[in-house]
């Protein structure tokens, strides 16, 4: 049986709890170099050290984790509420005696010399009293957990920096227990136990030609959405900014400019499309870059026209960015006859543009801050030029595959009617394109829509005046996003996953989180917790979305007219932004978000209905 490991005697407490006390000062502080406190930090509270308490560390401790840069900071005191009242709670878990203070805190940290990757704190000396009284009883447990909560919720900014912090720690976890699990074969013995061929099979080398087309292409996309989320966070706040006639722009001024853009991606997207696969899909990424640059470099002026006409630019802009990337990566996998990696293409791109959007919302809150809300789209710009640079020098161009379009009788190959023929014949293309068409309007009234609902709950449980830190939130958006993204890949590697299936209960927990999202934002229910837990799962799903949808599109949409057909996919969906955005005022903020939920609803059936007839088309194929 085995024996618990024997007391402290001077002060009473278990050589696991200095181990667990040493480990949390440690994430403590990193979490101050996060915040530009400190790189050294402690907090002393008299006795001797514990390091001469017990003449050596713990049986079975670790060395803590490089968590400091190699140089050292003289800043001092940490100031972060969590880190202050937690510290107060750890210390207390050695003796109802024990206490601390923020001004009187001490921990020596020494940095190891040498290069950055072995940089780390080598010891961490925290002076404990002695406990003179009983262990901590429940009671105080409870109230320490309490005054921690309290601290962290004290201030919208602490809060979310809080939360961003969190679901960092989660999507590391899991990555971790993923490559654990992938080491392991999820059987928990490693690969090196198993046999030589078995390993090699399962480890198999990823062919050079791959690496070549996946960093190709990433690179330049990544840089390329870092652009475009950048003006995430403060596009709404931006327009809202504007002052015309000496009063502020009205949420329905706001609505209107965005509708220009839905509605010109609406008509014209389809004949960009065209274009696109016809002079092909590098050029089509360089003109999103061009027109994007300078569609959102009119955000900055104060003429009303000249506000609409960028959104326009935009609109055009995005209807690239959707179709142009996507359909030259798909050309060339097929010139290089690597298709069967598209689906793992597609997850590292979305798990990667998640990371992306995380640093582009904290970037973004820098600009604004240092250039006021139109300063995230001046650094957009520079992001665009530089996946405009890599797209040009290592993209090879590629276009729609001569005369695999069908003549429709005029000489016209590759048509807007082919395509809308093709998919009129299709009943899988056609529900890959209502899925695509409800679930990306029902995102776009969300990004309409969770600015001022998050706002607005802020400002119900802080009190008027309280910040609303949008870049934060929106990069807590994004790790949700991140997190949904590495689920996906994780699946997408099991054995007989089926992808419809997988994108169908996607759908249906979007379509809840909508739900539960309009009911919190109804005028009598307003709840800050249940409004950003509800917008958390549904971007946690927008990370499964886009790789889903990217592998099932590789799958059913013909290459000769990939760009035209999701082009013609945009048109329903960016009709029914305009419905929807037309008719923002009665709707309200939750009625719209209830339509949202309504269209995922839909959605969800339509995908479905795919998963049934790809079940039916394997069985016919097996047999």
């Amino acid at each position: 049986m085995p024996t618990r490991a024997p007391p402290c005697v001077s002060c009473r407490c278990s050589p696991h709890s200095h181990l667990t006390m040493r480990t949390v000062i440690g994430i403590l502080s990193a979490t101050a170099v996060h915040h530009g406190h400190a790189s050294a930090f402690a907090v002393p509270i008299g006795g001797s050290a514990l390091a001469s308490r017990h003449g050596s560390l713990p049986p079975g401790s670790l060395p803590l984790p490089p968590l400091l840069p190699p140089q050292s900071r003289s800043l001092s005191v940490v100031n972060h509420p969590l880190i202050a009242s937690t510290l107060t709670a750890i210390t207390k878990t050695c003796g109802s005696g024990s206490r601390i203070s923020t001004t009187n805190v001490r921990v020596s940290m020494s940095l190891a010399a040498g290069n950055a990757a072995a940089a780390a704190a080598k010891s961490v000396v925290l002076a404990i009293p002695r406990a003179g009284g009983d262990r901590t009883s429940l009671a105080t447990i409870t109230e320490s957990i309490s005054k921690v909560a309290a601290s962290v919720t004290s201030d919208p900014v602490v809060l979310f920096d809080s939360l961003l912090i969190v679901l960092a720690i989660a999507a590391v976890g899991f990555k971790t227990f993923d490559r654990f699990t992938a080491n392991t074969g999820g059987d928990g013995i490693s690969n090196e136990s198993r046999s030589a061929d078995a390993a090699a099979d399962e480890e198999e080398e990823k062919p050079a030609k791959v690496k070549s087309m996946q960093a190709k292409f990433l690179a330049a996309f990544w840089l390329l959405r870092c652009g475009y989320w950048m003006s995430g966070p403060y596009v709404v706040p931006a327009y809202r900014s504007k002052v015309f006639g000496g009063v502020e722009a009205s949420m329905a001024l706001v609505s209107r400019i965005f509708l220009t853009g839905f509605a010109a991606t609406a008509i014209l997207g389809p004949s960009i499309g065209q274009a696109t696969d016809k002079y092909g899909r590098k050029a089509g990424t360089l003109a999103f870059a061009l027109l994007y640059s300078i569609g959102v470099a009119t955000i900055k002026s104060n003429e009303l026209w000249v506000l609409f006409a960028g959104r326009a630019i935009v609109g055009c802009a995005l209807s690239l960015l959707f179709t142009a990337p996507e359909a030259w990566v798909n050309g060339e996998a097929g010139r290089t006859n690597l298709r069967e990696y598209l689906g793992e293409t597609f997850g590292l791109a979305f798990t990667g543009d998640a990371l992306v959007a995380i640093m582009a919302g904290k970037l973004a809150s820098w600009a604004a801050s240092v250039r006021g809300v139109t300063g995230p789209f001046d650094l957009s710009i520079v992001f665009l030029a530089a996946g405009a640079v890599v797209s040009g020098l290592f993209w090879k161009e590629n276009k729609a595959a001569v005369g695999a379009a069908a003549d429709n009788g005029d000489g016209k190959k590759g048509s807007i009617r082919d395509a809308f023929d093709i998919v009129c014949g299709d009943q899988k293309l056609m529900l890959i394109g209502a899925v695509q068409s409800l679930f990306e309007s029902a995102m776009y009234i969300f990004i309409l829509q969770w600015p001022p609902a998050v706002s607005a709950a802020v400002t119900s449980y802080f009190g008027e005046g309280a910040i609303t830190p949008f870049g934060t939130i929106f990069s807590c958006f994004m790790t949700c996003s991140l997190l949904g993204s590495l689920l996906f890949g994780k699946l997408f590697k099991r054995k007989n996953t089926f992808t419809e299936g997988t994108a169908t209960g996607m759908l249906a927990a979007s379509a809840l989180s909508m739900a539960l999202a309009a009911y919190f934002t109804s005028g009598a229910t307003t709840s800050l917790a249940g409004i950003i837990g509800a917008f958390l799962l549904y971007e946690a799903c927008v990370g499964m979305y886009f790789p889903a949808i990217g592998t099932l599109r590789s799958k059913y949409v013909p290459d000769e007219n990939k760009s035209v057909i999701l082009s013609l996919f945009g048109i329903p969906l960016n009709s029914l932004v305009v419905l929807a955005y037309l008719f923002i005022k009665q709707l309200g903020m939750s009625g719209a978000l209830g339509l949202s939920s309504a269209a995922l609803a839909i959605a969800t059936g339509c995908m479905a209905r795919l998963r049934s007839i790809a079940r039916k088309d394997e069985a016919a194929t097996a047999a």
